[in-house]
């Protein structure tokens, strides 16, 4: 293959693995469930809301406190719990991306419709 052909596949495949990133409309059957016990909770970038697990995982609510909620509160609600998220799968893994978290059976945080 020469190397413009390589350059325009490139272009094409690109743009179209780019868009496979992006989380539009998670619903529970795009998702993974897992339990966590949650052991420190922190502002991420941009508004985020980051949850960590003993072993140092990472799961996160994007722009969580854009949408009202605050680190205190769930500390309060959450530390040292255990908690459930539906993180959503792409087609090369799982992200650590929360769709929604649950904790004794009751939603605190949900994207889905």
């Amino acid at each position: 293959m020469n190397c413009t052909i390589k350059k325009t596949l490139l272009l094409l495949v690109l743009p179209l693995m780019l868009t496979s990133c992006i989380i539009q409309d998670a619903q529970p059957e795009d998702c993974e469930t897992k339990d966590i016990l949650v052991t420190k909770i922190m502002e991420g970038s941009t508004y985020d809301i980051v949850f960590k697990e003993k072993n140092s995982d990472r799961y996160y609510i994007n722009r969580g406190l854009e949408q009202g909620l605050t680190i205190e509160d769930l500390e309060e609600k959450l530390l040292n719990k255990k908690v459930t998220l539906h993180l959503y799968k792409f087609w090369f893994g799982t992200s650590e991306h929360i769709s929604q978290l649950t904790v004794d059976g009751n939603v605190l945080f949900t994207e889905f419709n």
